[in-house]
């Protein structure tokens, strides 16, 4: 369900990473691994993955598509495909709490986003909050989903992301960071009367939209350690509502990786949040081909991918402790063409679920078998 709007990042070749090896699956937190599924996997591919070594699986709870009714009936098929498949290959459901469907925020035609997040108005706010609630009583402990499927192992989950790259025009076309403290603040609350034992994540922030850069206003966009900083400044008591912070570092190079998460760190050290963990729910590289032009920078190839993967994955699993990392999570599983400018290559599998040589390297890093 990436294809809920561009998914964006920037990539390119380094022939310095082929050379970078795996680090022992052992060295790393558990339920380290994860991936995106573009589209809901089935369930031999949800163990195949499982084998390869992978953790957990991310996937969005979409409200406008759960609920595309104003005060209509909660449609939970499509969250019970993945959370079943998942269950049953033994794999963590990583949800992302997304969206908002046209009768509660309107949408702006020029990204398809809603304009705001729903916290602008009583009503946003109340049915919001209702979303949520409706989530969790039935994913979560004891919930009713699991009522209803006994025969299933159970695998409730008790760990939510909040939203999709809040500080980005994609997913809400006027990003603010006074409004998203308002949303996990709500969030929060819908939550923990539920499970008051469920983790809470901040939505994966895109690391720097060059959006951020333009002279717009209202912004477009934010740097993710600007956004993060003002969402601190503007709402007190923001610190004890969440339990992670979330960062989709997309770069050219995966050397870049480290300035984009160390900015956010000083961020949480500024704002005397230095203990909190980090957890990367987006990252990835296309093994399309590369742009003669270089227009592309998004196509690495087949070879380029795996590269960067590999080197990635060791710079992370070599700054695990400093940064407080917690998850890392590839985006995607698959290539679903068209749905953003790198989607159609992001894949760890090509069409057919044909493994590609960035998979081999994923299983390594992982632990498992291919």
């Amino acid at each position: 369900m990436r294809s809920l709007r561009a998914w964006i990042a920037a990539l390119a070749v380094s022939a310095t990473a082929f050379a970078a090896t795996a680090a022992p699956a052992e060295a790393v937190p558990a339920h380290f691994w994860g991936v995106v599924p573009q589209a809901a996997p089935t369930l031999e591919q949800l163990q195949r993955l499982k084998r390869g070594g992978v953790d957990s699986i991310r996937t969005p709870i979409g409200w406008e598509a759960v609920q595309p009714e104003a005060h209509g009936a909660f449609n939970w098929s499509g969250v019970d495909d993945v959370v079943r498949g998942a269950a049953t290959a033994g794999l963590e459901v990583l949800p992302f709490l997304s969206g908002a469907p046209s009768w509660a925020v309107a949408r702006d035609p020029r990204f398809g986003s809603p304009v705001t997040l729903p916290v602008k108005t009583g009503a946003q706010r109340n049915a919001w909050t209702n979303f949520v609630k409706q989530a969790v009583q039935r994913y979560g402990p004891h919930g009713s989903f699991w009522a209803a499927n006994p025969g299933l192992p159970q695998r409730p989950i008790r760990t939510w992301q909040i939203w999709n790259e809040e500080n980005f025009k994609y997913f809400v076309a006027r990003p603010n960071p006074a409004d998203y403290g308002k949303l996990v603040n709500l969030s929060y609350a819908a939550i923990k009367g539920f499970d008051p034992a469920a983790q809470i994540i901040l939505g994966g922030m895109f690391a720097t939209p060059i959006e951020a850069t333009f002279e717009k206003q209202p912004p477009q966009a934010y740097f993710a350690a600007d956004f993060l900083d003002r969402m601190y400044k503007s709402t007190p008591g923001i610190k004890s509502k969440f339990n992670a912070i979330a960062l989709h570092p997309y770069t050219g190079h995966w050397q870049s990786l480290t300035e984009k998460i160390e900015a956010v760190r000083t961020a949480l050290r500024e704002n005397g949040d230095a203990a909190k963990k980090l957890w990367i729910t987006e990252l990835g590289w296309s093994s399309g081909p590369p742009s003669s032009d270089g227009s592309n920078s998004f196509a690495q190839g087949p070879a380029g991918q795996m590269r960067q993967l590999k080197g990635a994955f060791s710079l992370l699993e070599r700054n695990q402790v400093k940064w407080k990392l917690q998850r890392v999570y590839w985006f995607s599983v698959d290539d679903a063409p068209g749905a953003c400018n790198f989607c159609d290559g992001s894949g760890l599998f090509a069409k057919g679920f044909i493994p590609k040589r960035s998979w081999f390297a994923y299983v390594k890093f992982a632990g498992g078998t291919p």
